[in-house]
This record gives C-alpha cells, sequence and structure tokens, in this order.
C-alpha cells in the first residue's frame, strides 16, 4: 500500500513591500512522502514571492508537481484555464523549462541546493531561447533554516524588503535574500 501525503496547513502573513502586495492566505500543504520539509517550505517561500495583488487574473495555486509531471509546484491559471505563471522549485532539465516556456505566460524556477552551480552551469546555455524564464537560487544555508520552521500547522509572518525575506514563526526569524541567475 502507498504512503499517504501528509497535510500541513500554513497560515502566511505577506507584507511585499517590494511589489506592494499585503494579506494573509491560508494553504494546505500535501508534502509527497518523497518531500523533504525544506523542498516543502521552498514551494510556501515561492508562493510568497509570486502570490498576486488579487485574483482577479486567477488565483496562485499549489499544484501536483511529484505526483503529475504535466505539472509544477505552483502554478497560476486565468479564468478561462490559461496557465499565466508556472513555477517550479528544484533543479528541472532544460527540456521540461522549454515545453514550460511554451505553456506559460511566465516561467519561474527556485533552486535552492548546494548543487545549484553545477545545475545551472549545464542547462544555462540551453535555455536561451525561453524569453519568458526566471530562474533564483535560494542559499543552502537559509533554505535549510527555512526547513527548519516546518510544523503540522504553521502561522508564519513574512515581510520583503530590498530584495531581502524575513519568514518568522513564534521564536525564529529565516532571512533569505534570492539570487537571480537568469536574465541577468
Amino acid at each position: 500500500m502507498a504512503i499517504k501525503a501528509t497535510i500541513f496547513k500554513a497560515n502566511l502573513q505577506i507584507a511585499d513591500m517590494d511589489r506592494n502586495v499585503y494579506g494573509d492566505h491560508a494553504l494546505t500543504i500535501a508534502r509527497h512522502p518523497s518531500e523533504t520539509d525544506e523542498r516543502m517550505l521552498i514551494r510556501v517561500l515561492a508562493f510568497v514571492l509570486n502570490a498576486p495583488a488579487s485574483n482577479d487574473d486567477g488565483a496562485l495555486e499549489l499544484a501536483k508537481s511529484l505526483w503529475d509531471t504535466d505539472e509544477p509546484d505552483l502554478w497560476q491559471k486565468d479564468l478561462t484555464g490559461q496557465i499565466v505563471h508556472w513555477i517550479d522549485v528544484g533543479q528541472p532539465d532544460e527540456k521540461r523549462l522549454m515545453k514550460a516556456s511554451g505553456r506559460a505566460g511566465r516561467v519561474s524556477v527556485l533552486s535552492f541546493s548546494a548543487s545549484t552551480a553545477v545545475w545551472w552551469r549545464g542547462i544555462e546555455t540551453k535555455i536561451t531561447r525561453a524569453r519568458n524564464l526566471t530562474v533564483w537560487q535560494i542559499d543552502a544555508a537559509a533554505s535549510q533554516a527555512l526547513g527548519e520552521l516546518a510544523q503540522r500547522t504553521m502561522q508564519l509572518q513574512v515581510t520583503v524588503q530590498d530584495g531581502t525575506l524575513w519568514i518568522a514563526d513564534a521564536t525564529r526569524t529565516v532571512e533569505i535574500t534570492p539570487n537571480k541567475l537568469y536574465p541577468l
């Protein structure tokens, strides 16, 4: 019998001063049995970085990437079902990124592993045709610290200012400054 997903709840209070996006979001996160706390919280971070100011053009949602390879980690679809924004977490291959680039208005990747530099050197010349792609690197130590905030029920306050994020629970704060790899 297959192991089922573990359900996590995250209440986010977002104050993104860089994009003028403020609001409270309640996320229900199905963590795949093979997913770590760190990767799950990077998905939450991707939500924070890309949450729209309103859902008038469609809501940003957690997708089923680990269950269905045709879906990203998060996506925003407009009211007609077209993919507005495709967001992957980790180190997807260039074929996946080029396919996503053709399917979505925007494509974003958040890589968080210590091996990001090796992965990036391997694909950076292969994705230059993807004009709607943005690739970010999250420092491995910061992503590991973020993973330590994982609890089955989370209350997280997130402040974004001048490109830096502060994610806090009741006892700890993690500071993350994403590094843009592409386009420069």
